[in-house]
């Protein structure tokens, strides 16, 4: 009796379409048979086999219910290694197309989830690091300064320059993390519009040739068409030439270092080419990534903050299009992209 009491309370759903069906029935008796102890018969039967029929349906509902919560269960329990161990039977196949495609999903932001946590943990332990270096610098100058060093005019003036160039590297640091946070967080807001190139590129170029004289290289901006504008985010695309002029410079320890823009169709293309160490296969594509250095002893020495072309990546994203990067060990690289004309 609890079986049954059971099985009706699983098919219950169907209790209107149970009560039609043996009202359709008992009417057809009546129409039938005219002798009062037939449709009592006939009634009996009929009631014997709705109970035989809702027994029967809520059997086959209860254990379709059971197969289902199993296969949540197993999802949620990660117990599943693969969507084919989920199998419903012939008849619930939609519904089992739709739990594999949800457990493909569950794994996807599961294994997405792992990766930003890891992601983060490097981050703030690379962050701490980068942190670190300038900070120990700053204390160990200023611990000799106050240790006697300040008193000794051979010493005490470096020290301080030594001191003061440290806070920069931090101060770059600290607006590199601002800069990265807000783009990746998507409250960096961009403002596209045409902008004329030549304009925009000379008094970039001419900030850096104090640089570049320094280190005898010979900085090189070749002819743009006067009239050429170009698409994008004016402030941010500067930001994305400058960092990559700034790093062709800081890599190139002689020759020359080439500024230009090409157009191609519908596009124009800004390049910056260098005669500097080169760049490596295995690290290309490495190289956009927070805090990767090709060379850590080197890049540190030259200063920068490992996150220069991260946000330039990101900066180039946002406006639909990427860096190309050549570059052989030696001989030096060249990075460019496209925007619209």
């Amino acid at each position: 009796m609890s079986r049954l009491k059971e099985n009706f309370f699983y098919s219950r759903v169907f209790l209107s379409e149970f009560i039609i069906l043996g009202l359709i029935l008992f009417l057809f008796a009546i129409l039938l048979s005219d002798s009062l102890l037939e449709n009592l018969l006939l009634l009996s039967l009929i009631i014997i086999g709705l109970i035989y029929f809702v027994d029967s349906v809520g059997a086959k509902r209860k254990e379709q219910i059971r197969i289902i919560q199993k296969a949540f269960d197993d999802i949620k329990n990660n117990v599943l290694a693969s969507p084919d161990e989920i199998s419903l039977g012939k008849q619930l196949f939609e519904l089992e197309a739709d739990i594999k495609s949800m457990f493909l999903k569950t794994q996807t932001d599961i294994a997405n989830l792992k990766k930003l946590e890891q992601v983060r943990t490097e981050f703030l332990g690379n962050v701490s690091h980068e942190l670190r270096t300038p900070i120990f610098a700053i204390q160990g100058f200023l611990e000799t300064l106050l240790g006697g060093a300040v008193d000794d005019p051979k010493v005490n003036r470096n020290f301080v320059a030594k001191a003061y160039s440290h806070t920069n590297n931090l101060n770059n640091l600290l607006h590199d993390l601002i800069d990265i946070s807000m783009i990746e967080s998507g409250q960096m807001r961009m403002s596209f519009r045409y902008f004329n190139v030549q304009e925009f590129l000379i008094p970039i170029v001419n900030d850096f040739k104090p640089a570049a004289a320094e280190k005898n290289i010979e900085l090189i901006l070749y002819n743009i068409k006067s009239k050429l504008e170009l698409f994008g985010d004016k402030t941010r695309i500067k930001q994305v030439v400058t960092n990559l002029i700034s790093n062709a410079i800081k890599y190139t320890e002689r020759g020359k270092v080439e500024i230009l823009v090409l157009e191609e169709g519908k596009f124009g293309r800004i390049l910056v080419r260098d005669t500097g160490l080169g760049i490596a296969d295995k690290d290309i594509s490495r190289i956009f990534e927070r805090f990767y250095r090709v060379d850590k002893d080197r890049s540190r020495a030259v200063g920068g903050t490992g996150l220069g072309l991260a946000i330039v990546k990101h900066i180039l994203e946002a406006h639909n299009t990427k860096m190309e990067v050549k570059s052989e060990p030696g001989k030096g690289s060249e990075f460019s992209f496209l925007l619209k004309k």
